[in-house]
């Protein structure tokens, strides 16, 4: 653990040195966290702008997300290989030229081609921003240092289609890339100025590429994610695009994961890792909570536009009270968290985000608006508390060496809870209102996915009491 001399703790007790290198990179990845969202509100105009089917343009986000997952996997060898601060400098330059490029873009093909070289970016620039924030702190604070990294990751699927909409109702959509501009060449300075130079010593060891391994993982979540995007699309999994890509991806992770338990240290990613009761519990918990946020985020705005007659804008526009929620209980979850302990706050977030999701389970056409977004704003103060903990207790006890494995099993588990979140309520929603055209029973069709929402938070609560308590942490 580092010592700190006095002058050097920020109010809030967390070492200054950690909190500007925790700005410099958040400064920098903020775009990446933003992109997907904001990008996901502009398909109908990129289609009707680039004179594409609306099949073809949704490949705009699908391609961006399967590049991220192809990408994540290797950025624990490339950090090692070449030393954070390079690794992150040159990602995103790569997300800068990504962007600029697709506001280039003069075809939907050439669009979802430069999309790819954003998500290959963003896909290393997610886990190791996590990384290289762990990795300076040490251990310390690690609550309230959790709580300012994961504040845009939280709010960024909430607020990320009001800025979209905002753009759209000003300007093109090219500008939907362009803004990222600025905030890249803002990160990477930062990052040129901030960061230690971590790079390896000229004489050190340089480890191998896992390549079989690369090549079994990469692909393998990425067909899986595809696979669950199409269950969404298709309403079930009884069609080819959903289940055969299902299907491919889990046997190349079967794969993946017998060689890996075969080479051990040697593998691309470390699964001994896994036996880290913190870490292993965190990432089951992360993604059930990329269910309960992704999966609710998806129906949230279906809600306002298909059942209330809202365009996307206002739609947008009602979901800011969940993040002023989340605004609201951020630093309480990462100062309760170093308090009290990980197990007991993410117990109580679950239970209020479950609390917050009901309201919208016995809605219909005429529920009063003012209670929705009570709902709403008490729903984000649970998604305030729940992430901190969860993000924070994955890191204890690990060395610094580990943690960029570290990083990338918590975010697959959060990705994937997202698409499973998605897939599943998009399943529920579309068998209960295939064909209909009554109010009554389009409503009823809503009220039965939240309901499925509020029982995956639910049982998020009661997994989150594997969490290791706050005397556990502490012997570790």
């Amino acid at each position: 653990m580092t010592s700190t001399s006095p002058g050097t703790t920020a109010p809030g007790g967390l070492d200054r040195s950690v909190l500007r290198i925790a700005f410099a990179v958040i400064a920098g990845g903020i775009a990446v966290i933003f992109d997907t969202t904001i990008v996901n509100v502009a398909l109908h105009d990129l289609a009707q702008d680039l004179g594409a089917s609306i099949s073809t343009i949704q490949w705009v986000s699908t391609g961006y997300l399967l590049a991220m997952f192809v990408a994540i996997p290797a950025t624990g060898w490339l950090q090692a290989r070449l030393g954070g601060k390079r690794l992150w400098i040159l990602a995103q330059v790569g997300f800068l030229l990504g962007s600029v490029l697709c506001a280039l873009a003069w075809s939907a093909p050439s669009l979802i081609a430069f999309r790819v070289l954003q998500g290959l970016a963003g896909g290393v620039m997610m886990p190791l921003m996590t990384t290289l924030i762990m990795q300076a702190a040490r251990g310390q604070s690690v609550g309230r240092l959790m709580a300012v990294v994961g504040l845009p990751i939280a709010l960024g699927p909430i607020l990320g289609p009001v800025i979209g909409g905002l753009i759209l109702g000003n300007l093109t959509w090219h500008w939907l890339f362009l803004v990222n501009v600025p905030v890249c060449l803002l990160g990477i300075w930062l990052a040129w100025r901030v960061l230690p130079d971590d790079r390896p010593a000229a004489d050190a060891p340089r480890p191998p590429l896992d390549v079989a391994g690369l090549c079994l993982v990469s692909p393998g979540v990425a067909a899986v994610i595809l696979g669950l995007s199409q269950v969404g699309e298709q309403g079930g999994l009884g069609h080819v695009e959903a289940w055969l890509p299902l299907l491919v991806g889990a046997a190349l992770l079967v794969a993946f994961v017998l060689r890996a338990l075969r080479r051990g240290d040697r593998a691309l990613l470390d699964l001994k890792l896994l036996r880290h009761r913190p870490l292993a519990v965190s990432t089951v918990l992360l993604t059930l909570t990329g269910v309960a946020l992704y999966g609710a985020m998806f129906l949230l705005p279906l809600y306002f536009q298909s059942l209330r007659g809202e365009d996307a804008l206002a739609a947008g526009l009602l979901l800011i009270p969940q993040g002023v929620g989340t605004l609201v209980t951020r630093s309480l979850g990462g100062r309760l968290t170093d308090t009290v302990g990980a197990r007991p706050v993410a117990v109580a977030g679950f239970l209020v985000v479950a609390l917050g999701t009901v309201p919208f389970a016995f809605s219909g056409t005429d529920s009063a608006y003012w209670w929705l977004l009570v709902a709403l704003f008490v729903r984000g103060m649970g998604l305030g508390l729940v992430m901190t903990p969860l993000m924070a207790v994955a890191y204890v006890g690990l060395e610094r060496e580990e943690m960029p494995d570290a990083s990338i099993f918590t975010r697959i588990g959060q990705q994937l809870g997202g698409s499973v979140g998605t897939a599943t309520l998009a399943m529920v929603l579309t068998a209960s209102v295939a064909g209909a055209t009554d109010p009554t029973v389009v409503a009823g069709g809503f009220d039965r996915a939240f309901w499925w929402a509020t029982g995956f938070t639910l049982v998020a609560a009661g997994l989150s009491f594997l969490l290791p308590s706050r005397r556990e942490l502490q012997r570790d």
